[in-house]
């Protein structure tokens, strides 16, 4: 069962421990590393090569763009509310001062701030 672990890259990188190559010695930070890995397949109910599947999506930026894109799809992930894009390009049309789809004319400046009125008229 640990070869098959080591296989999916769910153990510890080995280390020179010296000695046969057959024989793997942990260290008390491995074991708990390999503790941690059997204690989140028990509590999620997943199996080593899921949980190996897993960290490759955290580490993988491709992956991780595939799944949330399936996740998207089935409906697991909802998109972005269109709400918030159309604020992000109202803002945008804002600081470029261009008309935004309303019709009105965001960016333009008509008149100065009242703080800035009442400091330069004394």
């Amino acid at each position: 069962m640990l070869r098959y672990r080591e296989a999916l890259g769910l153990l510890p990188a080995v280390r020179g421990h010296g000695g046969s190559a057959r024989h793997r010695q942990f260290d008390a930070a491995e074991m708990d590393a390999v503790a941690l890995g059997l204690a989140i397949e028990q509590r999620y109910d997943v199996s080593p090569a899921a949980l190996a599947f897993g960290l490759r999506v955290l580490t993988d930026p491709a992956a991780r763009a595939q799944v949330a894109e399936l996740g998207r799809r089935i409906g697991r992930i909802r998109p972005l509310p269109a709400m918030a894009l159309d604020f992000e390009k109202e803002r945008a049309l804002r600081l470029l001062g261009t008309p935004s789809a309303g019709g009105t004319q965001t960016g333009s400046r008509a008149r100065p701030p009242a703080s800035t009125a009442s400091r330069t008229n004394p």
